[in-house]
């Protein structure tokens, strides 16, 4: 089994969120468990501030996480999902980097491990959401 993760469960847990932290970490003990976890580029880069360069790739480690790069078709169907979402009168606050999270995790993956905001379940209506 293959688990995306999204950059919010990993923030509540590098951020020690208190409504979210407790949630997201055992979320990702019992992905770990179950197969190999994945993040993506836009992931990591969201992640990075919160971490300095070496914290971040222990962090990484830690968790048994490998960053996988995203592909050309991950980027096409971000981009045809955000212009979709644009389409339907879809506000600019929305950032295709939300979009090519989803992509990668519907094609490189076999679920994603997030707090769904709702546009996971609308634009990638094939994808397995797994919410802490």
């Amino acid at each position: 089994m293959i688990t995306a993760v999204d950059s919010s469960v990993l923030l509540d847990v590098l951020c020690d969120d208190p409504g979210f932290a407790v949630r997201s970490a055992a979320a990702l003990r019992r992905v770990m468990q179950e197969g190999r976890i994945i993040v993506s580029e836009p992931v990591v880069a969201e992640i990075g501030p919160a971490l300095k360069e070496d914290a971040l790739r222990g962090f990484l480690s830690d968790w048994g996480m490998e960053l996988v790069p995203g592909t050309i078709e991950t980027a096409l169907l971000a981009g045809k999902n955000f212009s979709t979402y644009l389409g339907r009168g879809g506000k600019r606050g929305r950032v295709v980097t939300d979009f090519l999270i989803g992509a990668h995790a519907a094609l490189l993956s076999d679920r994603l491990l997030a707090r769904d905001r709702g546009y996971f379940r609308d634009y990638f209506k094939s994808l397995v959401l797994l919410e802490p």
